[in-house]
């Protein structure tokens, strides 16, 4: 009979399989994509708390999108340079379920904000006279704490359903940790609290997943119905409606397939374990850092405040 391990619990991650004379490399490139995220997004943060030009639904919602990419890069990179680098692979029991609740929590607040920047475009150029009276402060305010409470209780239920589950084994087989991973720990996997955590777990994704489609897809069938149907009197606000929506459209495209590209991988054992876990990060580092890039090249508004505040700071040291 295997007996439970008991605290404190360490466990140990299975990490990539790094060949030797690689770890400098593969440091240098984490380190370089940790830099682009913390700058791209710190960027276009500062900006818009500093310019109260920017202080309008669409950039506070882009606000709470980089908060919610920098904390999921914050929650794997770090940990994956040390890794790269000193070869420790150890993570304490409750930094372990720190990450994993950060990394999922960034998963499922990704998709409620953006269907909050959703529910923001669709009433921008549906309801454009009526935008202001009704995307309120108070609304905003609503909308972002709505998004942010969703994601977190979701997960919250999630892990407490496993919190104090025994656990037998200490290696987790993957690159962060997950509540997947921490529950394949279970002693005994049979145990009602696992079963059903595994199933909420997958039920919950299905149903936030799905009902965040429904609402982007919503939106958008409505944004192109109205965009259409303007344009036949006035071209220009067809491009400028088509114009803002663009950037939260693709946003949630780029999220999505990094998400698919995860799912499809483990579809297929062929496919290296290293390989398999390069693609399960690829949601974490790459919307991260390419949102902010998108933002930055397609708003305008956002483009020339980052341009003039630049300016200004350069203006200043000399």
């Amino acid at each position: 009979m295997v007996t439970p391990l008991k605290q404190p619990i360490v466990f140990e991650l299975e990490g990539f399989f790094v060949p030797p004379g690689y770890s400098s490399l593969l440091f240098f490139l984490a380190l370089l994509n940790y830099i682009v995220v913390l700058l791209g997004n710190g960027v276009v943060l500062c900006v818009i708390v500093i310019d109260k030009s920017l202080h309008r639904p669409m950039f506070i919602l882009v606000c709470n999108l980089v908060v919610c990419d920098l904390l999921g890069a914050t929650a794997v990179l770090p940990r994956l340079m040390m890794h790269f680098l000193t070869g420790q692979k150890r993570i304490a029991y409750i930094l372990a379920i720190a990450q994993a609740f950060c990394v999922h929590t960034y998963g499922a607040a990704v998709q409620t904000i953006l269907g909050a920047m959703a529910y923001d475009r669709y009433i921008a150029v549906c309801e454009p006279l009526r935008y202001h009276a009704i995307m309120t402060s108070a609304r905003l305010h609503f909308c972002c704490a709505l998004a942010w409470f969703i994601a977190l209780l979701l997960i919250a239920v999630l892990f407490a359903f496993h919190i104090n589950t025994p656990l037998c084994g200490n290696i987790i087989r993957h690159v962060y940790c997950t509540n997947r991973t921490i529950i394949s720990l279970a002693c005994s996997p049979t145990l009602p609290s696992n079963i059903y955590g595994q199933y909420i777990g997958l039920s919950m994704t299905w149903s936030l997943s799905t009902g965040i489609f429904v609402i982007i897809a919503f939106s958008y069938i409505r944004i192109l119905h109205a965009s259409v149907k303007r344009g036949r009197s006035d071209s220009s606000a067809q491009s400028k409606a088509l114009r803002t929506c663009a950037p939260h459209l693709v946003v949630y495209l780029l999220f999505e397939i990094a998400s698919l590209i995860i799912i499809v991988s483990y579809r297929f054992p062929s496919v290296s374990r290293n390989i398999q876990k390069l693609f399960s990060i690829l949601f974490i580092i790459i919307p991260p850092v390419i949102n902010p890039i998108i933002y930055g090249l397609v708003s305008k508004e956002l483009r020339g405040s980052i341009i003039k505040h630049f300016i200004t700071q350069v203006s200043c040291k000399k």
